[in-house]
């Protein structure tokens, strides 16, 4: 539409820039990319050289970078504008949403979000027909969300099967009054089964320090998580057996990358193209340092260094979380201690108290 023919495709990641790993991007090179999962150009992590970088650029002569990611991406792509603008060069860079986890702060809403929560129905439906089947059958989904759940929040809210969602924004214990096995007893009396969505960054200081380990940081700084899903399996399955002498059937199911994997759906593929060609009208337009996105379902320009202050997570004073309670009936799992230690504000504890539904 503007005439550019010349596009180049950076393969792996920030690396790409000065490992020399390019192809030259047609329409008919990437003609059917929209329908295969992944990264055509393919990623990477660890840390990058700004400098080289945008050596790379001022020596290829671009005059135009779309650098698509989640958080840690946003924030690469701040540090190249800073660069860019540093040197004087005439060249737009430009930041494009893009990560299952839905933790990009300022825009409604990023890019693979709507897909992995459709995907991870099928997992949590696949926990409920294998534990209805069993006698007080315990289904245990553990999907993505680091630092925040909303993968896991959405899923429960559009499955209706799940009877409690833990994630990592909301504390939560197992032992004693309104802890999760005091939950877990009340379900299997009431149903004869039940379904547990856990996000994966959920639990992860119990789990720790159960297993006295050291804290681990892949390449590009991430904390290393412990698999809390089985964590979590194994003390339900020693708590109920040993001590309630209980016989319970665990069922543990882990779709962690199969959601992420599988090709996008149609509302994804509509929004992609929308953050496409917002992207390119920015840039087009002379905008430069800038994300695309909705903000209030307004798709708008927002600087790259705003969207990367802080990050998008579940907030419990939301509704959308007080819905969730509402929809599964479990606990708040909020009491004196999380309190008194400053885990949850007073304010918290008060909304959350406010939404609590009786079994009634």
């Amino acid at each position: 539409m503007y005439g550019v023919e010349d596009i180049l495709g950076i393969e792996g990641g920030y690396r790409g820039f000065y490992s020399k790993n390019t192809m030259t991007l047609t329409p008919k090179v990437v003609n059917d990319i929209h329908k295969r999962g992944g990264t055509f150009l393919r990623t990477s992590r660890g840390g990058h050289d700004t400098q080289k970088i945008v050596d790379n650029i001022q020596d290829r002569g671009i005059n135009q970078v779309y650098i698509i990611g989640g958080d840690g991406t946003q924030k690469g792509a701040d540090l190249i504008y800073k660069e860019v603008e540093k040197r004087g060069l005439q060249v737009a860079v430009a930041g494009i949403p893009k990560t299952i986890d839905n933790d990009i702060a300022v825009i409604d809403k990023s890019f693979g979000f709507d897909t992995a929560v459709e995907e991870a129905q099928r997992a949590i439906n696949a926990a409920h027909v294998e534990v209805e089947s069993v006698e007080n059958g315990i289904g245990i989904v553990k999907l993505m969300g680091r630092y925040s759940g909303f993968i896991a929040m959405m899923a429960t809210l559009a499955n209706r099967d799940v009877d409690c969602c833990l994630i990592p924004e909301s504390p939560f214990y197992l032992e004693g009054q309104g802890g999760l096995f005091e939950f877990i007893e009340e379900r299997l009396k009431e149903n004869g089964h039940m379904v547990i969505v856990i996000a994966e960054g959920a639990g992860q200081e119990y789990v720790a320090q159960e297993m006295q380990a050291n804290v681990k940081k892949d390449a590009s700084g991430n904390r290393l998580l412990l698999d809390v899903g089985l964590w979590l399996s194994d003390k339900i399955k020693d708590h109920f057996t040993t001590i309630r002498k209980m016989s319970i059937n665990m069922k543990y199911i882990d779709p962690t990358y199969m959601i992420r994997a599988i090709p996008s759906n149609a509302s994804d593929n509509i929004y992609c193209t929308l953050l496409a060609q917002s992207a390119v009208h920015g840039a087009m337009a002379g905008f430069s340092g800038f994300t695309v996105g909705p903000v209030n379902s307004r798709h708008a320009y927002i600087p790259i260094s705003r969207v990367t202050e802080t990050q998008n997570i579940v907030k419990l004073t939301d509704r959308m979380w007080a819905r969730l309670l509402a929809s599964t009936n479990q606990p708040s799992f909020v009491d004196c201690n999380d309190i008194s230690q400053g885990r949850v504000s007073g304010e918290t504890n008060n909304v959350i108290s406010s939404t609590k539904i009786s079994n009634s």
